[in-house]
């Protein structure tokens, strides 16, 4: 067939995706209208979970299911902005990793508001001025981030789903490598390159600020100075990529969680998120944690945080496959409660990644 017949089979099949992307376009629309006459939220993890596994289910290729999330993810989220406008607040400011996580999730057709801490979208979405947070609560490398963690404690806010980003660090500047005197970036992303540094840049300072973007902002202003930071990043402030993926391992991924006021339904494919106080004796935690392996529940992270109320008291979090519904999932939870001195679970949501 000639290059000129199959363009002419192209123009036909993009008018039918047009025709039918439109008509689905409308079925939301209504979709949304009985979800707000009926005072329920208009994102549902759990069936954003469901079309992406049917999706992936139906595709024969060639393209990549990765591809094909890409297409719906930007499909949803314009079907998102036809139902109710949202608003993401997000750990900002823009071009931070956790924007990008966040339009990974939301794609691009939302409002996003960036903040200037993890404490702050939670607040904007307690206030009601987002719908939704995305905060970063792990790397692969470097492990919990506490402040996440910490700020749950008094929050009512719940986890209604997950992000998991791979994440790429950048050397971006705007002089040579030879004379970069100074390297900005977050004290995270600085523990996540530390044998690059010192192997690259062994006498350049090293100075931590908030947000690998605040890091390419002032290294766009700074002589002689630099920022680890993404390829967004470089684009948004003009600078040159000096060295690309100078992260120390290969598989550097970060694990984000959309926050909100709604817990998501069952998926059968489901984690749960929740925190403990133990009561002070030998073997307090070893008892906490037998109702899981009673009731084969699965652990896949535990993490210990100081309760800040008492010297050496500690809040255990801990993720646990299966949903707070699950039948096995309740009755460890409730065997749990009994044994603990507090307990909060913080939400459950789709596996999905």
């Amino acid at each position: 067939m000639s290059l000129d017949k199959l363009r002419k089979k192209i123009d036909i099949l993009d008018r039918k995706l047009i025709t039918l992307l439109n008509l689905r376009a409308s079925v939301t629309q209504n979709i949304g209208k009985i979800k707000i006459n009926s005072g329920k939220k208009i994102y549902s993890p759990e069936r954003e979970s469901q079309i992406l596994s049917r999706i992936f289910s139906l595709n024969k290729g060639p393209l990549k299911n990765f591809a094909l999330e890409s297409i719906y993810r930007e499909v949803m989220s314009a079907s998102l902005a036809l139902e109710k406008p949202l608003k993401i607040a997000y750990l900002g400011p823009q071009a931070t990793f956790t924007n990008l996580a966040a339009i990974k999730k939301f794609g691009s057709q939302v409002g996003y508001l960036p903040c200037n801490s993890i404490s702050d979208v939670f607040l904007e979405v307690e206030k009601d001025n987002a719908d939704y947070g995305v905060v970063p609560i792990e790397n692969s490398s470097e492990g919990a981030v506490s402040h996440t963690l910490d700020v749950f404690v008094d929050s009512d806010l719940k986890i209604c789903s997950q992000v998991i980003l791979e994440i790429t660090h950048n050397l971006l500047a705007n002089c040579a490598k030879n004379k970069i005197h100074m390297v900005y970036s977050n004290p995270y992303v600085f523990g996540q390159c530390r044998i690059w540094l010192q192997k690259n840049l062994p006498n350049a300072r090293l100075i931590e600020v908030s947000s690998t973007t605040q890091a390419a902002e002032l290294a766009g202003k700074e002589k002689n100075s630099a920022a680890i930071a993404s390829l967004l990043a470089s684009k948004v402030y003009g600078l040159k990529v000096l060295a690309d993926g100078i992260q120390d391992f290969s598989h550097n991924v970060t694990r984000f969680l959309v926050i909100g006021k709604n817990v998501a339904a069952r998926t059968g494919k489901d984690k749960t998120s929740l925190f403990f106080l133990i009561k002070d004796r030998i073997g307090a935690l070893h008892d906490m944690l037998l109702p899981f392996r009673k009731y084969g529940v699965n652990l896949t992270k535990i993490e210990s945080r100081p309760s800040k109320r008492k010297a050496w008291e500690y809040y255990f979090f801990i993720d646990i496959l299966g949903h707070q519904d699950d039948p096995s999932v309740k009755k460890a939870l409730k065997e749990l409660d009994h044994k603990c001195s507090y307990l909060k679970i913080l939400g459950s949501y789709p596996v999905g990644e």
